[in-house]
């Protein structure tokens, strides 16, 4: 079940799996890790030019909305305003892993990439109320198991993936996708797709807002972590992912990631001081492994004057990737009986029904 199902209007056109897999090449994989009572966590993959086109850098650009958080490689992306290979996403205390994770899968898959240097992006947040975050159970395995799965198609949201454990607006959250398609040029003779990725942990229940609905103040629903003192209303983090086939220089991939800010403002929150809130933003539409020695290298790119359209498609596809991470869930209980409840659908349902 997805956000729309239940009535909630959103603007924007969506690609036709309304999620970032419309970006072509791109693909999304899960290892999902749920054991005993304990054990909620897991790792999302994402390759932007697929498992083979690992060697291929896309142009990049990174926003951080709030510190309180990791996502490795960004210094690299900052200087260069690339990256190349796969994105990992877990939880705060399997970064490290993940970021290993992923050498040992280019050491394995492309071993002439690995003989040279790697500066893996992985990023996380923090999924310790319903999971054992400190009993080492992500391995290398489990992020290599995720590098692989990746396909392209329909995107699994929810509890999947380094999404298993996380909450939203006190809410059970997760993984959560959507995607908008940008006419450019005469006559919009062409078309490209702008695809967001967010695993969201992030939000204080009475913020949550949809549409303009004020949901967190209208839903009848109990909350257990607001007995949870150990995490704060708003605590949590949320890593979001943005990637287009537009051509765009890494600048303006930067001003895509900044957009994902108004998105989630949408949604209600002010953006905590304990949570972190990192966004990336890639481009395919160029190939960035160019250029001989002794020659020069060509970008193309969207004129600066002409990116308003591919604003609005992340600001209205982040807002929307947060109501699929809600929709999808259920109710998950795990470490120390801690529960985190699904968003309640017939109630949403209820309140827009009737609304233009």
């Amino acid at each position: 079940m997805r956000a729309r199902s239940l009535g909630i209007p959103f603007g924007g056109t969506p690609g036709p799996w309304n999620a970032i897999t419309d970006v072509p090449g791109l693909e999304v994989g899960y290892a999902t890790l749920i054991r005993g009572e304990s054990v909620r966590t897991g790792v999302t993959a994402i390759h932007p030019r697929g498992r083979e086109g690992a060697g291929d850098p896309v142009t990049a650009g990174f926003f951080s909305q709030n510190g309180n958080g990791e996502m490795t490689g960004t210094a690299w992306i900052q200087e260069s305003g690339t990256f190349s290979g796969p994105v990992a996403i877990t939880n705060t205390h399997a970064v490290g892993v993940a970021h290993a994770g992923i050498v040992a899968w280019t050491v394995a898959r492309h071993p002439r990439l690995a003989d040279a240097w790697l500066l893996p992006v992985a990023a996380e947040t923090y999924d310790g109320y319903l999971n054992d975050i400190n009993g080492g159970h992500v391995t290398q395995q489990t992020v290599v198991d995720a590098l692989e799965a990746a396909a392209r198609g329909p995107v699994e949201e929810g509890s999947v993936g380094g999404g298993t454990g996380m909450n939203c607006y006190q809410f059970k959250g997760g993984s959560g996708t959507a995607s908008r398609l940008v006419g450019y040029g005469g006559s919009q003779a062409e078309q490209y797709v702008v695809g967001v990725f967010l695993q969201a942990n992030f939000g204080s229940r009475r913020e949550l807002t949809l549409a303009g609905v004020p949901l967190g103040r209208l839903l009848e629903a109990e909350n257990p972590m607001g007995e949870y003192t150990f995490v704060p209303p708003g605590a949590g983090s949320v890593i979001a992912v943005v990637a287009t086939d537009a051509p765009l220089l890494p600048h303006q991939c930067t001003a895509l990631a900044r957009r994902v800010t108004l998105g989630l403002a949408r949604t209600g929150t002010a953006g905590s001081h304990f949570s972190g809130d990192l966004f990336l933003a890639c481009s395919t539409g160029n190939p960035a492994s160019q250029g001989d020695a002794g020659r020069h290298g060509q970008l193309r790119f969207v004129p600066w004057g002409y990116l308003d359209p591919f604003y609005t498609a992340v600001v209205q596809a982040t807002e929307e990737a947060v109501a699929n991470a809600l929709v999808a869930n259920e109710t998950m209980t795990g470490r120390d009986g801690h529960r985190s409840p699904a968003l309640p659908r017939d109630q949403v349902a209820g309140l827009f029904r009737g609304r233009p």
